[in-house]
């Protein structure tokens, strides 16, 4: 049993820095507190496997895809994605059902009773660091087999980048939050690919030289294997149809209605 009102868990919750709601700085994009708040949490991120997507478009629908893909092949699979369009809960699924609200409530006093240890002299957990701790918890408690992290900006300081993933995935780098991310596309890769983990895969969906040349260079420096779009894989769209294969042997290319952005 719960002490906490759905409406009490809300407003604790809604009461923090809310960086979606104004403008962040890169400086207040840090990991620590993310760090520190999964500590006294138990640190629930070490015990799930991650795919991890950025990119400036494309990776809200990406994730989804990804989601739907590892459901229909057996897999528990959980989906964080950012922001909301009509409830909170939609941000947190496992196997394409949305978090309820007594879910949502008993984590979420769960994560306001492990603060009670937080350091004061701190700044406190913003509302989306306080969100990826509930997005990791409940994945663990629901047991998924594998969880799809949409990251919410950037990559490099982004709360969820204190996972490390089964692979990482990128989609399309372009000018985007650039008040954050800087003015050129070079910056916005550097950012975004910050979430490229040594030894681990990447696979990108980057065409634009300028931001490939960047997450080709970051891959080799972390020896992350790298598989690229136009190079290892290739998709074809044409009105209602999409095409996807890889080229080589044993691989069939996948035909499906609508539209996917890479």
């Amino acid at each position: 049993m719960t002490d906490m009102t759905y409406e009490q868990a809300l407003a604790f919750w809604y009461g923090r820095t809310n960086f979606e709601q104004r403008t962040p700085q890169l400086g207040d994009l840090k990991l620590d507190r993310m760090r520190a708040l999964l500590r006294l949490l138990g640190d629930p991120h070490d015990r799930l496997r991650i795919i991890h997507v950025a990119g400036s478009k494309g990776k809200g629908s990406t994730s989804a895809m990804l989601a739907s893909i590892l459901r229909r092949a057996g897999y528990r699979t959980g989906l964080f994605t950012s922001p909301h369009l009509s409830r909170v809960e939609e941000r947190f699924q496992v196997d394409g059902c949305p978090i309820t609200a007594g879910e949502l409530t008993r984590l979420l006093e769960d994560i306001q009773q492990a603060l009670q240890a937080w350091d004061h002299g701190k700044i406190a957990p913003t509302f989306f660091e306080v969100a990826t701790a509930l997005g990791f918890l409940h994945f663990v408690r629901r047991r998924v087999d594998v969880a799809v992290l949409e990251v919410g900006l950037g990559g490099r300081f982004d709360s969820t980048n204190v996972c490390r993933p089964v692979v990482a995935l990128l989609t399309s780098i372009s000018y985007d939050h650039t008040q954050q991310l800087g003015h050129r596309l070079a910056s916005i890769a550097m950012e975004k690919a910050g979430i490229v983990k040594p030894g681990r895969p990447t696979v990108s969906g980057v065409r634009t030289a300028e931001a490939r040349q960047v997450v080709e260079a970051i891959c080799r420096e972390r020896r992350s294997p790298l598989r690229e779009l136009d190079r290892d894989f290739h998709y074809d769209y044409e009105p209602g149809h999409v095409s996807f294969g890889s080229g080589k042997p044993g691989f069939p290319p996948v035909v499906r209605p609508g539209r996917i952005r890479v």
